[in-house]
């Protein structure tokens, strides 16, 4: 993990056509439960700081933490005052409790392959939420490797073996790197996901895709110029967004909890 995120490319990730749809049905969704600013939003493994940099445009006190040093010089370098930024793990967070008034977890759960840790990251999302507050948390479609990586990015073609991997990628989860220094991972099964929020004394208030059907790369190419197509891919992961037969389909699976009465 950290030999792929110390290449930098992180930063750029959510600004080409198929991150720009990632980031723009994601703050879709965030907006739905957000409190009004200037509430305190602790961003836990947060990466570079796009969704922080985001808050803190709209006036929110943002607590950034990422396990990457690179991650958080890049946020800093960018001199927003209301984002404090610091290394930290998502299952030891250095925040008190009922400190913040949202958390967002949109990035933990890609890497921790352990259940007890993803439950771990989990229970300390909702230590220091204050009670009723949302906790925003992103996993990675089971599927994805195969609709998102293979039929949509096509890395067999580039890299053969990436096709005998599906199998026990889709039985286990695990997403092994294909290239030296490659993307390694967790995927969920959305009923999994379920599970795991349950099972870190959190109440799900909603689980949703984000994206919908990932389409091929010049298709996500031509729509993001074209206002018209670009709104019709919008319409689409919005109308299947909470169909349970389809939740699987998005790349990432985005659910909203709240910690437990």
């Amino acid at each position: 993990m950290r030999a792929y995120y110390e290449q930098g490319k992180e930063r750029d990730r959510l600004a080409g056509s198929k991150g720009a749809l990632e980031f723009q049905r994601t703050i879709e969704i965030l907006q739905r439960r957000m409190p009004p600013a200037p509430a305190a939003i602790a961003d836990i493994g947060g990466g570079p700081g796009r969704y922080a940099f985001w808050l803190a445009e709209l006036g929110y006190a943002v607590h950034h933490r990422d396990l990457m040093q690179l991650h958080v010089e890049q946020l800093q370098a960018l001199g927003r005052p209301t984002i404090q930024t610091a290394v930290g793990d998502a299952r030891h967070v250095d925040l008190p409790d009922s400190s913040v008034d949202a958390v967002l977890l949109l990035g933990p759960l890609y890497h921790l392959p352990e259940r007890e840790d993803r439950i771990e990251a989990l229970k300390e999302a909702g230590r220091i939420v204050r009670a009723g507050g949302p906790i925003f948390i992103a996993a990675i479609s089971r599927w994805a490797p195969r609709l998102d990586g293979v039929l949509q990015e096509r890395l067999y073609e580039q890299n053969p073996d990436f096709l005998q991997l599906l199998p026990q990628v889709e039985r286990t989860g695990q997403l092994p790197p294909v290239v030296p220094n490659g993307f390694v991972g967790y995927t969920h099964r959305p009923g999994d996901l379920v599970e795991e929020v349950s099972d870190a004394d959190l109440q799900l208030d909603d689980l949703v895709g984000v994206e919908g059907l990932p389409l091929a790369a010049t298709d996500m190419q031509s729509r993001i110029v074209d206002q018209a197509a670009w709104n019709v891919l919008l319409d689409a992961a919005r109308a299947i967004e909470r169909v349970p037969e389809l939740l699987g389909l998005s790349p990432h699976l985005l659910a909203t909890a709240t910690p437990a009465p």
